[in-house]
């Protein structure tokens, strides 16, 4: 799989080991990449530094009981799906998981290629869903509404359709280059009458909206024959 459609998941367990197996195991084919925390403190804190795509969550955690982790992940405003991994798959345990705020549950031990199904569909649905939200340095990215919100300064930007897809997909790329050619392709289609000259007037708006110096990019950087994001 091309190394531009990463995803960052947060793995978090306090068994270091069996973390070590699963990061390894989910980056194989380049799909994911991964961040862990051993504890509920470290989750929060590790969870809101990174943004992570995706978080897999035990519920048996050396200071804490996961769910409560993920009802404060909720109520920090980090909406991206939760995983539970629980030792019980006792249907009063998976509610009250549910109700902190959790999309899914899974039982050990689990198939890594089960985890792979339920991981890729959850992240589909959350990138098509309304309240997805994705850092992108000062900013948080509604791409629903076609919105950047910098929450510290106050301020809105509001983004054009193509604006919003450029940033998706660059999004999507996870610090990767991605040539011109191919963001063309992805958000225009294959329309012949539409160049380079087209994408390059749309990243020199975008730039003019998000940098504080268009001329020295901090976020939306170009490199090798295309552009990259630095979330």
């Amino acid at each position: 799989m091309s190394q531009t459609h990463q995803r960052r998941i947060l793995l978090v367990d306090d068994d270091e080991s069996l973390r070590k197996t699963l990061a390894e195991q989910l980056a194989l084919d380049g799909e994911f990449t991964c961040v862990e925390a051993g504890t509920a403190a470290d989750a929060l804190k590790v969870a809101i530094a990174e943004r992570p795509d995706a978080i897999l969550l035990d519920v048996g955690l050396p200071d804490g009981d996961g769910r409560q982790v993920c009802a404060a992940l909720r109520k920090a405003g980090i909406s991206v799906p939760v995983i539970m991994v629980t030792a019980s798959s006792g249907e009063a345990d998976t509610i009250h998981g549910f109700d902190m705020g959790a999309n899914d549950y899974i039982a050990k031990p689990f198939r890594l290629g089960e985890l792979l199904a339920r991981l890729r569909a959850h992240l589909r649905q959350h990138e098509h869903s309304e309240d997805a939200l994705l850092a992108i340095g000062p900013y948080v990215f509604k791409p629903n509404v076609k919105m950047l919100v910098d929450e510290k300064a106050n301020k809105k930007i509001r983004l054009t359709e193509k604006e919003t897809a450029i940033l998706k997909y660059l999004y999507r790329a996870a610090r990767q280059a991605v040539s011109r050619e191919v963001l063309l392709g992805e958000v225009w289609g294959y329309n012949a009458g539409v160049t380079t000259h087209t994408l390059e007037t749309h990243v020199y708006r975008l730039r003019q909206k998000i940098e504080k110096d268009p001329a020295r990019s901090q976020i939306l950087l170009t490199d090798t024959g295309g552009y990259k994001l630095i979330p």
